[in-house]
């Protein structure tokens, strides 16, 4: 079973050897508690004295991370800072902290603080936590998995860099993100912190800064191209890491450009338990807002509504295929070909329509419609006459008022959906939003905005971010011993999350509901994604749990201390 052990005592606490072990399991990021130690603790451990007098609740140690990190102001590298450390010197203090304080910490252990991470990630004091696999060790992946200290790993964050949130080719320094994801998979779903390994693949960068800065950490040479030894990379990578780990372990693809994401999704997705939460998680968080919106409007069908994307990348096309996706699943008959018709994507070039065709990527060809071409976004929106508009495009400022109240003009609630992240790429705020719409619209965002007077009333916005998702596919993939995630895990996903927002959220203006009630609502995610595995005939663990959710919540990590006064077991030390 996973989610078990995570650390024993090597002895009962007695004597030298005792002692030894005790200053061990006290010094272990993982098992310490720090000032929290009781004197009988302290005597059984052999730390005695090594301690102030008090000892301290956890709650009070939380209280002072807070402390701590608010007294830095603006600094948010510098928070960043403080959490990464804390993370490897106290783990369980890390996790309940954030935890109790998510809508404060999250942001800044992942968007939009973890871009800026990234990009000084070679100037900033943290620890360098994960495995870097580059180019030069091709042939010896598997020895570079031995060595990670943990064996039993269950899920792994992997990237290439190349497309690290809306900020471009990070080569190495993107590892930030699969440490960040994979710290929400416990934050958020309960995943065992231990269980999980981030990864980056350095297969070079095209940053022309980075490779001129004497702190850049990655191979200084360009970035490998698609095919040959990039490929050669990847694919030992995966079936080395399934190999070792197990096929129910989850390989989630982070940040990969769009010339490899969608090749290597379909490559892998059938053969082996990956997922791209880039294409596969933010359209799965977003169709859950889109399907509270539709139900505010008078068309309560997705496929009654004309949706228009601003950016035509992984992201973009991953919401319109999911999308298009439910709507064939609310339609008896429907076919995808038939609910595409209804989705148009914008890209740098303009409206993506049949007359491109010859020049498209092979990802936009679905979405090629014969229709006239139009080269900016305004002519797009007058063309095609959308109720939902999306922005994907990375491009700050992109929904400018006179779009937004064009838009508006035809649409009792418009639906407005700028997701591109970080905050400083985002195609609107939630301010112009709501303004521009005269207080009629819904706004769903990527990275987090305060909530907006207007009007007299309070618009709260809601705020599509992945972690309400990807956490909880992970846990209930885990939980039953999945090992494929398809397509519709997401849309079953997405339709767990969207009942989830309670009467209140709506009338708020909030798409989803509150964070925290993340891990109440992860464990109602996995599952749906659980039962959705063993209707798929893809889970292993028999006989299936009676009560999903209650097995999926069993499962989840406890950051408390109290687990590890179980560990010590006041007087002896009872073992984990």
């Amino acid at each position: 079973r996973w989610a078990r052990s995570e650390f024993n005592m090597a002895s009962e606490g007695k004597g030298a050897e005792g002692a030894e072990s005790g200053m061990a399991l006290y010094r272990d990021a993982r098992a310490t508690k720090g000032a929290s130690f009781s004197a009988e603790e302290r005597a059984t451990l052999g730390v005695a004295g090594l301690l102030p007098a008090a000892v301290v609740p956890q709650t009070t140690d939380e209280d002072r991370v807070m402390a701590t990190l608010r007294r830095k102001g603006g600094d948010v590298l510098s928070k960043f800072e403080t959490l990464m450390n804390l993370k490897e010197t106290n783990e369980r203090l890390f996790f309940s902290t954030v935890q109790r304080f998510i809508t404060e910490c999250m942001p800044l252990i992942y968007t939009p603080v973890v871009g800026a991470a990234c990009t000084n990630y070679g100037r900033i004091h943290i620890p360098r936590a994960g495995l870097f696999i580059s180019l030069e060790d091709k042939g010896n992946v598997d020895k570079l998995l031995s060595n990670w200290p943990v064996k039993d790993i269950k899920a792994v964050v992997f990237t290439d860099g190349q497309r690290i949130l809306g900020l471009g080719d990070l080569g190495a320094h993107g590892m930030g993100i699969p440490v960040g994801k994979l710290a929400l998979y416990t934050v958020c779903a309960g995943i065992p912190p231990h269980q999980c390994l981030p990864v980056t693949l350095d297969v070079g960068t095209d940053n022309a800064e980075f490779l001129e800065d004497p702190f850049y950490l990655g191979l200084r040479q360009r970035r490998a191209k698609p095919g040959g030894a990039y490929d050669e990379l990847v694919h030992e990578f995966i079936t080395a890491a399934s190999a070792r780990y197990g096929e129910d372990c989850i390989l989630q693809f982070e940040d990969f450009g769009n010339e490899n994401a969608f090749r290597l999704l379909h490559r892998y997705q059938p053969t082996h338990c990956v997922f791209n939460d880039d294409i596969q998680g933010t359209a799965s968080v977003v169709l859950a807002g889109l399907l509270q919106a539709v139900a505010l409007t008078d068309k309560k069908k997705l496929h009654d509504h004309t949706i228009l994307f601003l950016g035509a990348g992984e992201a973009g096309v991953g919401i319109a295929e999911l999308v298009a996706f439910a709507a064939t699943c609310e339609i008896e008959g429907l076919t995808m070909e038939e609910a595409r018709k209804k989705i148009f994507l914008v890209d740098s070039r303009g409206l993506v329509t049949d007359n491109r065709r010859e020049g498209l990527q092979h990802h936009k060809l679905l979405y090629a419609h014969d229709v006239p071409d139009v080269a900016d976004l305004q002519g797009c929106v007058d063309a095609t006459k959308p109720s939902i508009l999306v922005g994907v495009s990375a491009q700050a400022g992109a929904f400018t008022e006179s779009v937004i109240r064009d838009f508006a003009s035809f649409n009792d609630v418009p639906v407005v959906c700028a997701l591109s992240n970080p905050t400083s790429k985002a195609e609107c705020t939630a301010k112009q939003a709501y303004e521009w719409t005269d207080g009629r619209g819904i706004f769903i965002s990527g990275s987090p905005f305060d909530a907006v007077e207007y009007k007299g009333k309070t618009h709260v916005p809601g705020q599509g971010n992945n972690a309400y998702i990807f956490p909880g596919v992970a846990l209930g993939s885990l939980a039953v011993g999945n090992t494929r995630i398809t397509d519709h895990t997401f849309y079953v996903a997405a339709k767990a999350l969207a009942a989830t927002a309670t009467p209140d959220d709506i009338a708020s203006g909030c798409m989803y509901p509150s964070l925290h009630r993340i891990r109440e609502v992860s464990a109602l995610i996995a599952a749906a994604v659980a039962a959705d595995a063993y209707d798929a005939g893809t889970a292993k663990l028999t006989p299936r749990p009676k009560d999903l959710v209650a097995h999926c919540a069993a499962l989840q990590y406890d950051p408390s201390y109290d687990a590890v006064t179980k560990a010590v077991g006041g007087a002896g030390g009872s073992r984990l």
